[in-house]
């Protein structure tokens, strides 16, 4: 395997990465036999922990002793495309796909046969998967791919901007607004340090959109059912976007994406539509079945008040070290998603309007040198992390994201004993 690893965040840290026998709660055991607090947790699909309630196991069990899939259509679809429909705002119509990269690649096609048109504006900072419309660099006037192996001619058809910045985003549609078919956005920047969007951004977004008849796409791949719970993030920030991408959650821990949306542009996929979309595993009995019934968990048990509380817990947590020992860094997150950016502000540190995490505050006291935009996370001290700190928590026990720029993710499986053990190993590792 490349690397030794099939997913490239995975090969960190160096000189090898932990390798993991098995998972229990919030925990994971590796290959050595050494436990750890886990607050990877898959990287964000595993809302409930590593530990499968038995109604979920019992469903996946069940779905996988039936056969394993069948390439033809099968009631759990239905049932789990009906759920969420009934609890996300926007999503009128569902299809289901294989991967959080598949929804994004298919919402930008379903976009630009909507529209007729080519390019797609998404923020500098952001993460929509391993795809050629979105792996670009640059700004509205020059872009380049991020990756060997896009050609430049798919980077023409991208234009990124800064993430929070509403003038950017009006002098990019006043240049491009033509030739816009899309805003590709994640309500929060998740897999680049977890910037918050400043007040209006997402309304903004929304307007232009609405003036310059382009779709606004939600990428809530990393947010879904994870922020604003059964209503995804869209309906904490109370916007209303056309088509929105999910993933990971969605799924139960099982391989799954889909995007959702307005029904007269959903519709347009094949087999009702133009738009050619497929898959061999798409809508995968097992993946429904554990999905669907961890959303029903979750909407019967006490998981988002439990997952939220020791959010605020550890973020309120963190910022109180920090400012005794690190006050040149910064807390960041929201609902079950923290993180703590190595800044290297110069004021004072972060105060009352964001001790839950940054929230853009202008009222708070490290406004100035706080992260606005997920390119802001490059400049952290991001050596620091991947080659002391982080090594470090692993000695105390705690596996924290394994860069500067993943989340740490909450779950139902953790306790108010991990986190006070995590935050003590945050203590004395700073």
């Amino acid at each position: 395997m490349p690397g030794g690893v099939n997913s490239s965040v995975r090969a960190a840290p160096q000189p090898y990465p932990v390798f993991v026998e098995s998972g229990e709660g919030g925990h994971v055991v590796d290959a050595d036999g050494n436990r750890y607090i886990d607050w990877i947790q898959g990287l964000g699909p595993l809302l409930l922990g590593h530990d499968m309630p038995e109604p979920i196991q019992a469903a996946v069990q069940s779905r996988a002793a039936d056969g394993p899939m069948y390439g033809m259509p099968s009631e759990i679809e239905v049932e789990h495309a009906e759920f969420v429909c009934r609890h996300v705002p926007s999503v009128e119509m569902i299809r289901f796909v294989n991967s959080g990269t598949e929804a994004t690649v298919s919402a930008c096609r379903l976009a630009r046969a909507i529209t007729g048109r080519d390019k797609i504006l998404i923020m500098q900072g952001g993460y929509h998967g391993a795809q050629e419309s979105t792996l670009v660099e640059g700004d509205t006037d020059e872009q380049s791919p991020s990756s060997a192996g896009v050609p430049q001619a798919f980077a023409e058809q991208t234009i990124p901007i800064p993430f929070n910045d509403p003038e950017a985003a009006e002098a990019a549609f006043e240049k491009h607004g033509d030739d816009i078919a899309a805003v590709l956005v994640e309500p929060i920047q998740a897999n680049m340090g977890i910037v918050y969007p400043v007040d209006g951004y997402h309304e903004a977004l929304r307007e232009l959109c609405d003036e310059y008849g382009s779709l606004l796409v939600f990428d809530e791949v990393i947010t879904g059912f994870r922020v604003g719970g059964l209503g995804c993030a869209q309906s904490k920030f109370d916007i209303d976007p056309d088509l929105t991408t999910f993933g990971k959650i969605i799924g139960g821990g099982f391989p799954v994406g889909a995007i959702g949306g307005k029904t007269e542009y959903i519709e347009q996929f094949t087999p009702a539509g133009d738009v050619f979309q497929a898959g061999t595993f798409s809508g995968h009995p097992v993946t429904m079945a554990a999905g669907l019934e961890t959303l029903k968990y979750c909407a019967e048990n006490d998981v988002y008040d439990h997952v939220n509380r020791l959010g605020r817990r550890l973020r309120e947590g963190l910022s109180e070290i920090v400012e005794d020992y690190a006050p040149e860094y910064t807390v960041v997150g929201s609902d079950s998603l923290f993180k703590l950016v190595f800044t290297r502000a110069d004021g004072d540190p972060q105060d009352d309007p964001c001790r839950n995490g940054c929230r853009q505050d202008s009222a708070c006291a490290r406004h100035r040198d706080c992260p606005k935009r997920g390119t802001d996370i490059r400049r952290a001290e991001t050596d620091r992390y991947a080659r002391l700190f982080r090594p470090a928590m692993r000695e105390r026990g705690v596996l924290v994201s394994q860069n500067q720029f993943e989340a740490n993710f909450v779950s139902y499986g953790h306790t108010e004993a991990d986190v006070e053990k995590t935050l003590e190993a945050y203590k004395e590792t700073l």
